[in-house]
C-alpha cells in the first residue's frame, strides 16, 4: 500500500509544472502615448532593464525595453518598428531579460543586435542561450599586459606597440581610412576568434566590409554582429554590448580575442538619442551624463580574464567630428582607453596610408610590453619625425641651409626612409619582428 502512495505521488509530481501557478499574477499594462521614440504606459509593474511586449489590436506587436519611470508610469524604447501601434495597446511584460544565441557555431556568421542570422545561412545552433551582461572582473585579479600583440602593420607593430589585452582608439574624421584600417588589422593579427561590431554604419557600408574588407578567409573565424544606421538606437545599442558579450564568451574559454568596434561614437550617439527621448538633460554639447557612465561600462569589459585565461585585445573607433580631437566623445574616450592612434586628414590627402599621425598616436602599455631596445629606437624615431614636421615649412621653400642644426640635418637625410616605414600597402603584411628589425635599421643607418 504504502508503495503504491509513493507510486502515485510521483506521478502526480510529473503534472506539478503544467499546473504551477505563477507566484505572482502577471499584470498588463496599456500603451497611453508615444512621443518621439518613447513610449508610455501605465497599469503593470517591470523593473528598469526588463523587456516587454506592446501587442496591438491588429496583432501588430513589437519588442520595448523599460528605461524609466515616473510615478505609475512606464518609459519603454521600441527594438523595432512601431509601425501598426495603436493608442490603447496592450503592454506585456516578458518574463526575463533576454537570452542571447552563444557557441562555436557563431563563426562565420553576421548577426544583428539579437543574435538573429542576417546572413540568410539559416538559424545559429547555439550551444547555450545566456544574459546580456557578464559577470565583472576583479581589477586585482586581471592578468597584467606584458605581452606584445602583432597586428601585421608595421608602423603600429615597430611605434605603438599593442600588448594582447589592450584597449585602444582609432580616433579620425570621416573618410581617413579607419575601416579599412580595421580590415587590415582583421586579416593579420594574431588572434584565436575576431569579433567585428559594425555599429550605426550604412547598411552599403556593411556589406562592403564584410565582402572587400574583410574577405572569406577571415570571415571563417570571425562573428560579425551588425546594426545599421537605420535600425532604432535600441538595436543599436544592443549590438556593441551583444558583441562584447561574445568577445566575454571566447574569452572565458581559454581563447585570444580580437574584438574591432566601429564606432564607439555612434554607440554614444544612440544612447543619447534614448536619453534624450526619456527626458534626461543634455549636458556637454548636447550630450546627457548617462552617456559618460556608458562608456567605460561598456570599454571595461574588454582586456585580460583572470591569470591563465584568454583576453580581449579591442580596437574602437571613434569619429572626431571635423577632425576636432577636443570633441567630448573623443576626450571621454581618452580618459578611459589604454592608448589612441590618431589618424590625419593631411596624410590622407596627400596618399599617406595608413594615415597614422605618429606624434599625436600612443600606446600607453607599450613600456611594458617592448625591450628597451625597441623602445629607445621607437622615441628616437619620433623625435626625427617630429622634427622634421616643425622644420617642414622651412624646408619646403628652400629657407632652411643645411648644416645649421645637427637634428634637423638628420631628420632632412632620413625622412624619405622613415616616411617609406610608415606607409603600408592594403595587401602588405609585415610581423612584428620584422617591424622592429626594420626599425633598428633604420635609424642604424648613415
Amino acid at each position: 500500500m504504502r508503495l503504491d502512495r509513493i507510486s502515485f505521488a510521483r506521478r502526480l509530481a510529473t503534472y506539478l509544472p503544467a499546473v504551477r501557478l505563477p507566484d505572482r499574477p502577471l499584470l498588463e499594462g496599456r500603451l497611453l502615448r508615444m512621443v518621439g521614440l518613447t513610449l508610455e504606459a501605465e497599469g503593470l509593474q517591470a523593473a528598469v532593464g526588463s523587456r516587454c511586449l506592446v501587442i496591438s489590436g491588429d496583432s501588430s506587436q513589437v519588442e520595448a525595453e523599460v528605461m524609466g519611470f515616473a510615478g505609475d508610469r512606464l518609459y519603454l524604447m521600441p527594438v523595432g518598428s512601431l509601425m501598426g501601434i495603436a493608442p490603447g495597446a496592450r503592454v506585456v511584460p516578458l518574463p526575463d531579460a533576454g537570452q542571447l544565441p552563444m557557441g562555436p557555431a557563431m563563426l562565420g556568421r553576421v548577426l544583428d543586435g539579437v543574435g538573429r542570422p542576417l546572413d540568410g545561412l539559416g538559424p545559429v545552433r547555439a550551444a547555450e542561450h545566456i544574459a546580456m551582461t557578464g559577470p565583472a572582473i576583479n581589477p586585482l585579479k586581471r592578468q597584467p599586459i606584458c605581452e606584445p600583440l602583432d597586428v601585421g602593420i608595421r608602423s603600429i607593430n615597430g611605434l605603438l606597440t599593442v600588448g594582447r589585452g589592450q584597449r585602444l582608439g582609432l580616433f579620425a574624421g570621416t573618410g581617413v581610412g579607419k575601416s579599412v584600417l580595421l580590415g587590415m588589422m582583421t586579416r593579420f593579427t594574431a588572434a584565436d576568434v575576431i569579433i567585428v561590431g559594425l555599429i550605426g554604419e550604412r547598411g552599403r557600408e556593411v556589406k562592403e566590409f564584410i565582402e572587400q574588407i574583410l574577405g572569406e578567409e577571415s570571415l571563417r573565424r570571425s562573428v560579425v554582429v551588425a546594426s545599421p544606421a537605420d535600425e532604432a538606437p535600441l538595436m543599436r545599442l544592443r549590438a556593441a554590448m551583444y558583441c562584447t558579450r561574445i568577445a566575454e564568451y571566447f574569452r572565458d574559454r581559454g581563447q585570444n580575442v580580437l574584438l574591432l568596434m566601429d564606432s564607439l561614437t555612434r554607440f554614444a550617439q544612440a544612447q543619447r538619442e534614448i536619453a534624450l527621448a526619456i527626458g534626461e538633460p543634455p549636458a556637454t554639447k548636447g550630450y546627457p551624463p548617462s552617456v559618460f557612465a556608458r562608456l567605460p561600462a561598456l570599454v571595461e569589459r574588454a582586456g585580460n580574464a583572470d591569470r591563465g585565461g584568454g583576453s580581449i585585445t579591442a580596437f574602437y573607433t571613434v569619429l572626431s567630428e571635423g577632425d576636432d580631437q577636443q570633441d567630448p566623445i573623443a576626450d571621454a574616450a581618452r580618459g578611459v582607453l589604454d592608448g589612441h592612434i590618431v589618424l590625419s586628414r593631411r596624410l590622407a590627402e596627400e596618399g599617406h596610408y595608413p594615415a597614422i599621425d605618429i606624434e599625436a598616436s600612443i600606446s600607453r602599455v607599450m613600456p611594458q610590453v617592448t625591450s628597451p631596445e625597441h623602445l629607445k629606437n621607437a622615441q628616437r624615431f619620433k623625435q626625427l619625425w617630429s622634427r622634421y614636421q616643425q622644420s617642414r615649412d622651412l624646408i619646403s621653400v628652400g629657407a632652411y641651409v643645411a648644416g645649421g642644426d645637427p637634428e634637423t640635418d638628420m631628420a632632412i637625410a632620413r625622412h624619405a626612409d622613415m616616411a617609406a616605414f610608415l606607409r603600408q600597402r592594403l595587401d602588405e603584411s609585415e610581423s612584428l619582428e620584422q617591424s622592429v628589425s626594420r626599425l633598428a635599421a633604420l635609424l642604424a643607418r648613415r
